[in-house]
């Protein structure tokens, strides 16, 4: 296996962007800070969903240009400053292995299935079986590994390498939800117990009032309105 070098999570993010958006919005690539920000930032398609700024979005991108991961480009026409990465050739890929590890730094781990369809809208794996011939070279080159199902859930699923704090490995209580598996609280008093316990409580406080009634010299309605004394 080769040598990698862990991102920092905010960085993962960053890198699986630039090449989402290189795959999908070829016409928009390089990135400005501000699209930059917005990909990051992005509800969809994105585990945990951030807010970063972009002052965090520039330090983080300085720090990938400085390790050859990410470029700055200076289009002739325009004085907005652009990014595009370097990940492909850093490390060798070609666009569906790339594809693969940006969803898995933008999500987080995955099982088959959730892979495949994800990675379909960046490059074309129209089955199980073409993921399989470009996940088990990225295994074998530590870049990914398998770990268990989630759960309530069979699928064995897979984690990217290249950050390792950037998701949580254990099902989440968000995926128990998805997945049907709430736990309920147990209920601690069968409704025939709380009934008597509510009916000994009203018995209490009547005589209580009574007792308070009396001291005070004050008459008592009763339940058919009539007064007591």
């Amino acid at each position: 296996m080769e040598e990698i070098v862990p991102l920092e999570p905010n960085e993962a993010r960053i890198l699986g962007v630039l090449v989402e958006k290189e795959l999908t919005t070829p016409d928009q690539y390089p990135l400005s800070l501000n699209a930059t920000t917005a990909g990051c930032n992005q509800k969809s398609n994105r585990s945990p969903v951030l807010n970063l700024s972009e002052t965090e979005v520039q330090m983080q991108l300085d720090k990938l240009v400085v390790a050859g991961l990410v470029g700055r480009v200076h289009p002739a026409s325009s004085r907005v400053e652009r990014f595009r990465h370097n990940f492909r050739e850093h490390y060798e890929l070609d666009s569906t292995k790339a594809a693969i590890l940006a969803e898995l730094m933008m999500r987080g781990p995955q099982s088959r299935g959730d892979l495949r369809t994800r990675v379909n809208r960046m490059s074309s794996v129209e089955n199980l079986e073409l993921l399989a011939a470009n996940l088990d070279p990225l295994i074998k080159r530590g870049l990914v590994r398998r770990i268990p199902p989630a759960a309530g859930s069979r699928a064995e699923r897979f984690a990217q390498c290249l950050a390792p704090d950037a998701h949580p490995l254990e099902a989440t209580p968000q995926a128990d939800m998805a997945a049907g598996t709430t736990a309920r609280a147990p209920r601690s008093t069968p409704p025939d117990d709380a009934v008597a316990m509510l009916e000994k409580r009203v018995t209490r406080l009547e005589r209580q009032l009574a007792d308070l009634a009396e001291k005070l010299g004050e008459p008592i309605e009763s339940g058919d309105g009539s007064l007591e004394n």
